[in-house]
Formats: structure tokens, sequence, C-alpha cells
């Protein structure tokens, strides 16, 4: 990914707002694909899938290190994330169980 050269405080906030939206709309998209997942489990078990959310971690990390960006940073950012959406897969889960 390149990095525009900036030429003022004003732009280079701009670009983050940019990346900022982006970002939430990625974010949006996963989680929105984490919750059908739900669909293809049949347990909370298998959704918790630690070997999956370690499989997660050491892809982010590579990926982190590839574009310069601390892998310590990215693991703590995934981990709350995916914290969370465990949680909104499991109560997707639950709730489409009892239907």
């Amino acid at each position: 990914m390149k990095v525009e050269e900036c030429h003022s405080l004003a732009e280079v906030r701009q670009y983050i707002d940019t990346l900022d939206d982006q970002i939430v709309e990625l974010i949006a998209a996963r989680n929105g694909y984490v919750k059908q997942a739900a669909n293809f489990k049949h347990s909370i078990n298998e959704i918790k899938a630690n070997e999956r959310m370690e499989a997660v971690m050491d892809r982010v990390r590579a990926r982190a290190l590839e574009f310069g960006v601390s892998p310590n940073l990215m693991t703590k950012l995934y981990t709350i994330m995916i914290d969370a959406m465990v949680e909104a897969e499991i109560a997707e889960f639950q709730n489409a169980k009892s239907l």
C-alpha cells in the first residue's frame, strides 16, 4: 500500500479519516461473515475454535511485519476484535437454535 506524501496536517488528517472510514467498513463486513459462520457450526466450542484463532493471529502478525507495523499492536487489536466477534457469533448461534 502506497502512502501519499502530504503537505499539511489537514491533508494528513483527511487521509487518516478516509482510512478510518474504510477500516470501520471492513470490520463491519468481517463481523457479518462471522455471524454467518454461526449457521455452519454445531457447538459453542466449535465457535471458539482456538486453532482457527491462532492461525488468524499468525497470519495477521506476518502481514504486519510485511507492512512494517508492530505485530504486537496487531495482536492486541485482533484479540479485542475476535473476542467481541466470538461473543456476537455465540449470540447468533444461540438465537438460531432457539427458533
